[in-house]
């Protein structure tokens, strides 16, 4: 009969204590599955933003250089055609989707030509920004549209003279 060595033989209920508490090897698996659920859409928004950021900034730039384009022009054919100008530079510098681009004008006092010598002029820009990855399913596209807008304020000059 054969002796048992009682120092390196256990009882199975150790035995299988130790196999379902035995961790070995799942702390990586753990980190890369862990780090990727969180890692993509903290991705996801730094883009989203980012694009957002760039658009309001087109729309800012873009209102801003109108403003000051018209109020300082020498007559309503040159406002016009700097604005055209300065609309198409700033559409492609920084990427507005050129369909969703509105411009819109408006003099204060209220009730006066728009723009008149010495009247104070607000030109607002706005687009809407697609966010990225959205599928054209459902309407999905539509629905994940953010406005964007940006607003002016510039005095006219008073050697304005309208045509």
């Amino acid at each position: 009969m054969r002796r048992r060595n009682p120092s390196t033989e256990r009882p199975a209920d150790e035995r299988q204590s130790e196999l379902v508490h035995d961790e070995t090897g799942s702390a990586a698996l753990e980190f890369i599955l862990v780090g990727m659920l969180l890692l993509v859409p903290l991705v996801y928004l730094i883009v989203s933003l980012g694009l957002i950021q760039g658009q309001s900034l087109g729309a800012e730039a873009g209102a801003r250089h109108i403003a000051r384009a018209i109020s300082t022009a020498e007559g309503a054919d040159a406002a016009r055609v700097s604005a055209d100008r300065i609309m198409r530079s700033v559409i492609d510098e920084y990427a507005l989707d050129e369909d969703s681009v509105g411009v819109s004008l408006q003099c204060r006092p209220a009730g006066r030509e728009c723009p008149e010598a010495g009247s104070t002029l607000v030109v607002t820009v706005r687009t809407n920004v697609t966010l990225p990855l959205i599928p054209p399913v459902l309407g999905l596209d539509r629905l994940a549209n953010i406005p964007v807008e940006g607003s002016a304020v510039q005095k006219v000059s008073r050697f304005w003279e309208s045509q």
